[in-house]
């Protein structure tokens, strides 16, 4: 199973059981995948010269094993031209 940028997910396992959204970015040596809008996690900021310090929240990694792809319609039609 090959997950890539912009492939629509579903996460099978985890606090966002059950949530879908697409791949922002992946890392293939350590299986590990950002998914937009999952995973949310807060990161605390030290204020710098160029940017304003506090909390902020992001999407952190999650595990390609406990991701499941979801077909597009795209997909589909690609398979019956084949």
């Amino acid at each position: 199973m090959s997950l890539k940028k912009g492939n629509l997910v579903k996460v099978i396992i985890g606090k966002d059981k059950n949530k879908s959204g697409e791949i922002i970015e992946v890392i293939n040596r350590l299986n590990k995948a950002k998914v937009k809008g999952l995973n949310i996690v807060k990161k605390h900021l030290k204020t710098t010269k160029e940017k304003k310090g506090g909390i902020i929240s992001k999407e952190n990694f999650i595990h390609l094993s406990n991701l499941k792809r979801i077909e597009n319609k795209k997909d589909k039609t690609e398979k019956k031209r084949n």
